[in-house]
């Protein structure tokens, strides 16, 4: 489960805010999660609440926004969007996509005290 990696890293950038701004802990987290990043959003939340722990992210909440996928078709020259890769252009059924948005994971926004 990458998952733990991500979110281990994630509070290691929460550490690193925590130094450089000086608060003293943190009630939100808002990260965005493209729809084609393979991240499951459950398992994610699940391992941020492991690894927040003894951390200034201990009990905040996690907020997941998720990114929708889109890509540009070279058949149609359209910008499209789509589920999950592989998937057909919905305007003229093509193949020739390229991905433009959805695998995105950022840190957004901290809520702090």
């Amino acid at each position: 489960m990458h998952e733990i990696a991500l979110c281990n890293s994630l509070v290691g950038l929460i550490r690193d805010q925590q130094r450089e701004r000086g608060f003293a802990r943190v009630r939100r987290v808002i990260v965005e999660v493209g729809v084609l990043g393979h991240v499951d959003p459950h398992a994610l939340d699940f391992a941020f609440e492991v690894e927040a722990k003894d951390s200034p992210a201990q009990d905040a909440v996690l907020e997941i926004r998720e990114i929708e996928g889109r890509a540009w078709c070279m058949d149609c020259s359209e910008l499209v969007s789509i589920a999950k890769r592989g998937d057909a252009c919905p305007g003229c059924g093509g193949y020739g996509m390229i991905v433009e948005q959805g695998e995105e994971l950022r840190l957004k926004e901290l809520e702090v005290i």
